[in-house]
């Protein structure tokens, strides 16, 4: 019998989590007793984490069913503006703030990236790593607390970018500008690097779901 069992918030989290890796995909409905019964906690918390996800629109109502929610086109543009700007402007601030501990995380990551180039799943998950990482060397809660909103919403999309052909080659490319802008202290040109990989992975996304 374990002693600390989840609350709320690891319920939450776990939800999260499950439909940020794929686990549950837009417009799969969720069940709270099949969500009790696999992070093995009782229905209470479970409930609370689904209204809170319901409540930042990572769910939607289907009559009395709660489903994961899907972005169409304008959500998904209006999306990628926002993350832009925001991304460009943490690139920016971390560029002024990182440590040179925080500084070699990154260019430590852009190399263990190289050996996933081929492997989508586990390079999106290490772009997020990325992302996460440039958002704490901006040292400002928070813009961190609004990247951390926008990376949520970003679940709700059903695949990666990273998976169209020469995609993840480019983006490491992208990432490895982004950080030596950081290194260098150029605020403006880490700014313009991160908006400028955005933009591509975004136009990437657009070819995608246009079938080109």
């Amino acid at each position: 019998m374990r002693e600390n069992k989840p609350g709320p918030r690891d319920a939450y989290h776990l939800i999260l989590d499950a439909i940020d890796v794929g686990d549950y995909r837009p417009g799969e409905r969720l069940v709270e007793s099949d969500l009790a019964d696999r992070f093995g906690m009782s229905r209470t918390p479970i409930r609370e984490a689904l209204q809170r996800l319901e409540t930042q629109s990572i769910l939607r109502r289907d009559g009395r069913s709660l489903i994961v929610a899907s972005l169409d086109h304008n959500q998904l543009a209006e999306l990628y503006v926002i993350r832009a700007e925001l991304e460009g402007l943490a690139a920016a601030l971390a560029a002024k703030h990182a440590t040179p501990e925080e500084v070699r995380v990154l260019l430590d990551l852009v190399e263990e990236d190289r050996a996933r180039v081929n492997d989508p799943s586990a390079l999106a998950r290490a772009n997020r790593r990325f992302h996460k990482q440039i958002h704490l060397a901006s040292h400002n809660r928070y813009l961190v607390q609004q990247l951390d909103l926008v990376h949520r919403t970003m679940a709700l999309l059903a695949t990666t970018s990273l998976a169209v052909e020469g995609r993840g080659q480019a983006a490491l490319a992208e990432h490895a500008r982004i950080v030596a802008a950081i290194e260098a202290g150029d605020d403006q040109e880490a700014r313009e690097a991160l908006k400028d990989h955005i933009s591509r992975a975004f136009e990437t996304r657009l070819k995608v779901d246009a079938g080109t």
